[in-house]
């Protein structure tokens, strides 16, 4: 599937190595409150400096939008990867990221070393891949390893721009493992292949819903999506969330499953509630049947057990997007029951990054899974059957 360069056919030993990491972790008063995305770039970051590069990191944090905001600094990245690290993690603080702190300490870096660039979206020429500030970055290494999967459907300049400037490139073991999972259940899946797709828009998943109805065996579709196809299904939705611009094409992509023999599961009861929050009233009714001034919070009972039955069979399951208002206890339960369905199989489980990840770890279930996805957008393009830009730009062996 992967013919790129990997970690494993680079000689690093004296070189510099740019290392192109996913730091965007959610800070709370300057403290990391998940720091999976850290640990996640861990291997790679330890195989660099066992064989002997000098490892210079960079991410973006955020949205700074070309302006140096402390709150968005990677300053408690760099003291949370010296602890994790066991070694000195050197924060080269320039407003520019490639200024006077960060020439000198990669000049004096020994082999082994570690140095953290500053919030490379500090530059505003990041997110346009401008020349002038890829070539900087090329400026501190001779070898460029693209380890971010999930900014890597961005052409910028750390992800895409500086590859174009350096001797050698290659992608690290998360790129390389995301794209083996994610890439071979698409591509190469072992069947019963089921999908599963939640959240709140199907303007989101328009590309992937067409995209998978060519590949999978059963479709399931739940959280707010499915009310628009519960009203091209000639339902009442009440106030639930409904996209009436594409009920159209919920009618097309119901007609494409009948036509290729795929399975297409829609909630059959629901949730409903007058208010969008947790302490209120809930009563169950049917899927299609919201009365009005209700709304859908999540999936029924009959629903789950639906949705699991056709999960048990499985052999790939790719689950991308909640059931329900996972945020609410009272609305989380359907949720909670795809993971228990896809935690109880052996099969090979692969949860598609941003809510989905949220939730499956929040739930308890992350370590019954064969992969989660750190890249939501990032995983979503790929469902889509995309390049992505961050790896078409990396060197094939």
């Amino acid at each position: 599937m992967l013919n790129k360069k990997s970690v494993d056919d680079l000689q690093v030993k004296g070189k510099k190595v740019l290392v192109r990491c996913d730091f965007n972790v959610p800070l709370q008063d300057g403290e990391i409150t998940d720091e999976s995305r850290i640990t996640a770039a861990l291997p790679t970051i330890k195989k660099l400096l066992e064989d002997g590069g000098k490892v210079i990191l960079c991410s973006h944090m955020g949205k700074p939008k070309g302006e140096a905001k402390p709150e968005l600094s990677l300053a408690p990245v760099a003291k949370r990867l010296s602890e994790l690290l066991d070694k000195d993690v050197v924060f080269a603080k320039d407003e520019v990221v490639v200024g006077e702190n960060a020439r000198k300490a990669v000049a004096a870096m020994k082999d082994g070393e570690v140095v953290l660039l500053e919030n490379t979206r500090y530059r505003k020429e990041e997110t346009k891949n401008e020349e002038s500030f890829s070539k900087e970055l090329a400026s501190l290494a001779d070898i460029f390893v693209n380890d971010a999967f999930g900014s890597s459907h961005r052409a910028h300049c750390s992800t895409v721009g500086v590859a174009e400037f350096v001797k050698e490139s290659a992608v690290g073991y998360l790129m390389e493992k995301e794209i083996e999972f994610l890439g071979n259940a698409v591509n190469n899946p072992k069947h019963p292949f089921v999908a599963i797709l939640g959240g709140s828009k199907v303007s989101d998943k328009i590309n992937v819903i067409n995209n998978l109805l060519d590949k999978v065996d059963t479709l399931i579709i739940g959280g707010g999506m499915a009310y628009t196809f519960g009203v091209a299904k000639g339902g009442k939705v009440g106030e639930s969330l409904l996209e009436a611009d594409k009920v159209d094409y919920a009618k097309e992509m119901m007609a494409k499953a009948e036509e290729k023999g795929v399975t297409l599961l829609l909630p059959v009861d629901t949730i409903i509630t007058k208010e969008f929050k947790n302490d209120t009233e809930f009563k169950t009714v049917s899927a299609l049947d919201i009365p009005d001034g209700w709304m859908g919070l999540d999936i029924g009972e009959k629903s789950r057990e639906l949705f699991a039955a056709a999960i048990k069979d499985a052999k790939t399951v790719i689950w991308n997007g909640p059931m329900g208002v996972f945020e609410f206890e009272n609305f989380a339960g359907g949720t909670k029951a795809v993971a228990q369905a896809m935690a109880d199989i052996h099969a090979t489980t692969i949860i598609g990054g941003g809510d989905s990840a949220a939730a499956v770890n929040q739930l308890g279930f992350g370590d019954k899974m064969t992969h989660i996805s750190t890249g939501g957008g990032a995983s979503l393009e790929f469902l889509e059957g995309k390049d992505l830009p961050g790896v078409v730009a990396v060197q094939d062996k």
